[in-house]
C-alpha cells in the first residue's frame, strides 16, 4: 500500500499545485479532504506519512464559526504527537501557530501581501532557506512564534513567514506550491485583495511572479523531499 498523505484543503482548487505533483511523482498517496464539506480527516495512524495543510478563506480562531476547524486542530494536534511530517500553508500556517498557543490574526497596521515577495531567511532558517527568495503570497492574517518554535523567515512588511516546530512540523505563511496558472487563478478570483495596503499591483505581479517561478518551484519541490523523505 502506497503510504498516504494527508490534503486538508479549504476550498475546491484543482490538484494541480506543486504538493500534489511532488507526491504523486514520488510515489504517495495524496487523499484529499474537505472538513468544510463535512470530510473530516480521519485518525493518524500508521497508514499516514504526512499532511499539509492549505490556506483558506477562514480564520484560524474562529472556532465557533467555523467548528470544522476544532477537528482539523485535533488532526494537527495528532500529527505533532506523532511526529508526523506536517505543512501548514498560510491558514494552516496560522493554525498550526493558533494549536500551538501563539497570536493569530489581521496585522495590527492593517497591511497585507498579495502578489510576489522576498523573503530572507533568519540564521537559523539557512538550513531550508540558504538565501532570500521570491515567493507567492495572499494574506492579511499573520502568527506569532510560537513558544519552543524555531523562527525561520521574514519580509520586509511581515517579520514572521516561517517557523518550525520539533523536527518534523513547518509553518509557511506564503504559498510556494502555488503555480503560475495557480496564481492566475487567484488574479481573477481574489480581486477584493488588490485594495489592501501592501498589495501589488497586476503588473507588478506579473513582473515578478514570472521571473522568480523557476526559483521558487526549485527551492519548494527541495523542501519537500526533505519534509517527506524520510517516511519513504
Amino acid at each position: 500500500m502506497k503510504k498516504r498523505v494527508i490534503l486538508v484543503r479549504h476550498g475546491d482548487d484543482p490538484p494541480d499545485d506543486r504538493v500534489h505533483t511532488y507526491l504523486v511523482r514520488s510515489g504517495f498517496e495524496p487523499v484529499v479532504k474537505k472538513p468544510f464539506a463535512g470530510e473530516a480527516p480521519g485518525e493518524v495512524d500508521d497508514t499516514v506519512a504526512g499532511s499539509v495543510v492549505y490556506g483558506g478563506r477562514f480564520e484560524a480562531y474562529a472556532h465557533d464559526r467555523f467548528p470544522f476547524l476544532k477537528e482539523e486542530a485535533r488532526w494537527i494536534e495528532g500529527c505533532m504527537a506523532r511526529g508526523v511530517p506536517l505543512l501548514g500553508i498560510c491558514q494552516g500556517a496560522q493554525q498550526i501557530a493558533h494549536v500551538l498557543g501563539a497570536t493569530v490574526g489581521p496585522a495590527e497596521d492593517g497591511r497585507g501581501e498579495f502578489g510576489c515577495y522576498r523573503i530572507e531567511p533568519t540564521e537559523a532558517g539557512r538550513e531550508i532557506l540558504p538565501e532570500p527568495i521570491h515567493v507567492g503570497q495572499a494574506h492579511f492574517h499573520t502568527f506569532g512564534i510560537p513558544s519552543g518554535a524555531t523562527h525561520l523567515a521574514s519580509s520586509a512588511s511581515f517579520p514572521n513567514q516561517a517557523f518550525s516546530y520539533g523536527a518534523s512540523t513547518y509553518a509557511l505563511q506564503f504559498h510556494p506550491e502555488v503555480t503560475i496558472e495557480g496564481f492566475r487563478r487567484w488574479q481573477a478570483s481574489l480581486g477584493a485583495l488588490y485594495e489592501i495596503s501592501g498589495a501589488q499591483t497586476r503588473e507588478e505581479q506579473d513582473r515578478l511572479v514570472y521571473r522568480h517561478d523557476a526559483a521558487q518551484a526549485a527551492w519548494f519541490y527541495g523542501f519537500l523531499e526533505k519534509l517527506f523523505s524520510p517516511r519513504n
